[in-house]
């Protein structure tokens, strides 16, 4: 499988190619990553034939938007499809403030804000930081923050942009599958075209196959699969690592070690293995991945290429580290 396949997105008549960048990292994630850095990372993607941009005004309170359209800007706007969010209105003195954000614009904040107004505001800034007159795919941001006025208002509002023509394709981005598959079921007709699905559908969390993805395969629904390295924990399961865990829970470190031990069996990187799994499953679109340098998008572009032997997948079931009846990706 290439990075740079195109692929249609579900219902929504846009081609995006399977690996996505996400663009979280270019706004501080953690640590700063400066401005020459953030563009040169963008402009591997683009060379290695990345061509779905995934950011959000949250993400360094507008640092990663203006970084996106900068590096886009001189881009053939067809090309490309780019996603933001809505929900959080940046603004001086907003409190819904993050400590995840390393050294953010001084005095701006974000704040929830999902109604009907809100949420044209929120896209009206949004453009204007990109430099661009129109999103391909805008998700609701973290619709759990305040589900009724996200499915109620903030839906409508979205609705009626696609209508004119302003996005290409409603979608929600989520952290818990539940919320997505509520969401789904609450949203006037047609509802969602897209889901944005974080750390959810992985090698070390099947959750969203318990409800949600189903769901989407039913409806025809296109889900972008993120949060596939669960923060790098199959790639370094030592406690306290980047991946976020100060200890590694004991479940989850005998499963990493269990993955761990069959990719060094079939000579499989773990990340590989992590970044293909998702495309099992026939509601999976594309995969989005974090970088924060040209090193790290070059690396994804290679682990989504890697082969992976007859028989890899079957040895993950065997030793039962997925679920019974989890679709796996076809093999060499």
């Amino acid at each position: 499988m290439r990075a740079d396949d195109l692929v249609p997105l579900g219902r929504t008549g846009l081609r995006v190619s399977r690996l996505g960048l996400g663009l979280a990292s270019l706004g501080g994630l953690f640590a700063p990553v400066p401005e020459e850095q953030a563009a040169a990372t963008l402009d591997r993607a683009w060379q290695l034939g990345i061509r779905l941009y995934d950011t959000a005004p949250v993400y360094g309170y507008g640092r990663s938007e203006a970084r996106t359209g900068a590096a886009l800007a001189n881009r053939p706007r067809d090309a490309y499809v780019l996603c933001t969010k809505v929900g959080r209105i940046i603004e001086p003195g907003g409190t819904d403030t993050q400590p995840i954000w390393a050294d953010p614009p001084p005095g701006v904040g974000p704040r929830l804000d999902y109604s009907y107004a809100g949420v044209m505001a929120c896209v009206e800034e949004s453009l204007d930081r990109l430099g661009l007159d129109r999103v391909d795919v805008l998700h609701v941001h973290d619709p759990d923050e305040d589900f009724g006025a996200a499915v109620g208002e903030a839906y409508r509002a979205l609705a009626d942009l696609r209508a004119r023509g302003v996005i290409g394709a409603v979608s929600i981005g989520v952290n818990h599958a539940p919320v997505a598959a509520a969401f789904l079921r609450a949203a006037a007709p047609p509802g969602p075209d897209c889901v944005l699905l974080a750390g959810r559908y992985n090698l070390l969390d099947q959750s969203g196959l318990d409800d949600l993805l189903p769901l989407c395969a039913e409806r025809g629904v296109a889900v972008m699969a993120a949060g596939v390295y669960q923060s790098g924990l199959l790639a370094d399961p030592r406690a306290g690592a980047p991946h976020g865990y100060d200890r590694v829970p004991a479940g989850l470190a005998g499963r990493v070690r269990e993955l761990r031990a069959v990719c060094a069996a079939f000579g499989v990187p773990p990340l590989a293995a992590a970044v293909q799994f998702p495309f099992g499953h026939p509601a999976v679109a594309c995969v989005v991945v974090g970088a924060r340098s040209p090193e790290e998008v070059a690396g994804s572009v290679a682990y989504l290429r890697h082969p992976v032997p007859a028989g890899f997948w079957a040895a993950v079931r065997a030793r039962r580290l997925l679920p019974e009846g989890t679709p796996t990706p076809t093999t060499a």
